[in-house]
């Protein structure tokens, strides 16, 4: 704070009356509202140099081409901080979801049709004369760029999730369709590919705020050079922004109309070649959204995970066929049912209801309200020691048979009842929507399943006036 009061001091010979941390930012970066009666900027804190050097030569850059980025007035000597235009709090992502079924949400929608409009000058104006040796990471995305964003995703979220999948066959989809990204060229039928341009590489909505009516673009400190179609994918695309079929067509058309101004475009190429990109690009936000929310456990992150899987799995629809096992892998990640939009519960409480096994970890909250029971079984004589019943799970005749003989796990589910009932009376009572269970043991097979069933059998009858949900998650199955 001392370095941001120091550059507000210099700027406008007076130390700071008001200090105010904006909150939301995904990013490691601080950023603070400075203000002094009628002077008033925004202060950054950055934990990279590297990237604070990035974002400040390409603001400058952008800035001399007529690009509208905020202003960034100065910086810290050790290039650490730095202070910049207050560009306000409306951002364009938010106020179009408040606009939807408004008077408003015309001038909302005709916005994001401008805003698509200003990409191509991004790409084509923003690239010429630009310096690339100073971006950061990387000046260029190619195939490492690639690779790394398919890796992201099979080992963010796609080992998370539990699922398994033959790693040397999903990698050798994952070399081809990195081989298709790269050589994509720009869409016109000859000449011109070495046409430099700008890859955003974070282009959506929520990166544009609202000035005045006007859009200005912020988070481009991860630019470089790269090809067109990501940045259209990215905004257009965006599975959190839900955007109608009809306007996603109309961004779109906004889109290549202002890019003829640049190339004289090949329609279907470029579709064609955008749809790959449009794969690339879902892999690497549920990537993202592995990372965050099911390993770092943010909420926001976890529940946007169906949105995105709506997306992915209309536009696999029609599968891509140089990518058969990819396709194979995504189409069984796509059934996991804990992924699954969640059932509307009409306002009253929700319970899930999960069996799985400790090896892969405990369930998380989908809900994004965190919270509830996790219930051990291994304490319980387990079936799955006895030859016969190794194929069985907790849902076979036999295995109910053997685990109730003793009476053991009937005490234990007692307890259970015990616990969970006065919860969800509570719970119902008091208006909340949703509550968690969790059953776990060594398999995820036999005994958590068991107790997930007589749990969800034992509330739908104790309490008809509830939504019971479960998912026995090692064994893909989900129910009412």
């Amino acid at each position: 704070m001392e370095k941001l009061n120091r550059l507000f001091e210099k700027r406008y010979g007076r130390l700071p009356e008001q200090v105010t941390q904006i909150t939301g930012s995904a990013s490691p970066r601080l950023y603070y509202r400075l203000s002094a009666g009628e002077f008033a900027c925004m202060g950054v804190i950055g934990t990279d140099r590297p990237e604070n050097e990035a974002f400040i030569s390409i603001s400058r850059h952008f800035r001399a081409k007529g690009i509208p980025v905020p202003e960034v007035y100065d910086a810290s000597d050790d290039g650490m901080a730095y202070i910049q235009e207050d560009l306000g709090d409306e951002i364009l992502l938010d106020s179009y979801v408040k606009s939807v079924g408004t008077e408003g949400s015309e001038n909302m929608e005709n916005l994001l049709c401008r805003t698509m409009s200003m990409l191509p000058v991004i790409q084509f104006e923003g690239a010429a004369g630009f310096d690339f040796d100073v971006c950061h990471p990387q000046k260029e995305f190619g195939r490492h760029s690639v690779m790394f964003d398919l890796n992201y995703f099979k080992y963010c979220f796609l080992k998370a999730t539990g699922l398994e999948f033959h790693e040397m066959l999903l990698q050798e989809d994952f070399e081809r369709l990195a081989d298709d990204i790269v050589k994509c060229g720009l869409p016109v039928a000859g000449g011109c590919e070495d046409i430099p341009t700008f890859l955003y590489r974070d282009f959506q909505a929520r990166n544009v705020m609202l000035k005045d009516g006007d859009p200005y673009f912020i988070d481009f400190q991860g630019g470089r050079r790269g090809p067109i179609y990501y940045d259209v994918a990215s905004f257009v695309w965006q599975a959190r922004a839900r955007y109608p079929h009809d306007l996603k067509e109309r961004m779109l058309e906004a889109y290549l109309d202002s890019l003829s101004s640049y190339i004289e475009v090949d329609r279907e190429q470029f579709m064609s070649k955008l749809r790959v990109f449009l794969l690339f690009r879902y892999l690497h936000v549920l990537g993202a959204y592995g990372f965050r929310g099911l390993i770092e456990h943010k909420a926001k992150f976890v529940t946007s995970i169906p949105a995105a899987f709506a997306a992915l799995s209309e536009l696999i629809a029609e599968p891509f066929e140089d990518y058969p096992y990819l396709m194979k892998v995504l189409s069984e990640m796509l059934s996991l049912p804990r992924f699954a939009p969640a059932k509307d519960s009409g306002g009253c409480l929700k319970v899930t209801i999960y069996s799985f096994s400790y090896k892969k970890g405990i369930p998380y909250d989908m809900s994004g309200n965190g919270g509830g029971y996790v219930f051990d079984c291994r304490s319980i004589h387990n079936p799955g020691r006895y030859e016969q019943y190794k194929k069985l799970t907790g849902r076979d005749e036999p295995v109910i048979k053997f685990l109730e003989e003793d009476g053991e796990v009937l005490d234990f589910l007692s307890h259970v009842y015990g616990v969970v009932d006065p919860h969800v009376e509570t719970f119902a009572a008091r208006g909340f929507t949703d509550l968690m269970v969790s059953f776990g043991c060594t398999g995820g097979q036999h005994r958590s399943v068991y107790c997930a069933e007589h749990l969800a059998a034992h509330l739908a009858e104790k309490y008809p006036d509830i939504l019971v949900h479960l998912i026995h998650r090692e064994q893909n199955w989900s129910g009412a």
